[in-house]
């Protein structure tokens, strides 16, 4: 089984392809998504969260272990929006098979 910072890992590796098909199988399907102040619960939610954001790059600066069980990915984002670069959070929580259960993206 691989490892939080593998699986972190992946998620961005497959955040920035066109196929985003593997992207989506990370998640659990109950998962819950919070960015930009909105909350997006379950796979098809999260599909349309996603056609939404535009095409960034990711810069993983720091993983993190939390004392909740959570891991924080601090990474640079850049892209074509305004504010670009910007440094934000993302809070990781895996279920038991290692999908994606919860994901916060804060600044």
């Amino acid at each position: 089984m691989t490892t939080p910072t593998e699986r972190i890992q992946d998620y961005f590796a497959l955040a920035t392809q066109s196929d985003m098909e593997p992207y989506f199988a990370q998640f659990a399907p109950d998962v819950v998504v919070e960015d930009d102040g909105q909350t997006h619960v379950g796979i098809d939610a999260v599909r349309a969260w996603r056609r939404s954001v535009p095409g960034v790059a990711y810069d993983v600066r720091a993983v993190a272990d939390t004392s909740t069980g959570s891991h924080v990915a601090t990474t640079e984002i850049s892209g074509d929006f305004p504010g670009s670069p910007v440094l934000l959070g993302f809070v990781f929580t895996f279920d038991d098979q290692g999908l994606i259960s919860r994901l916060v993206i804060a600044p």
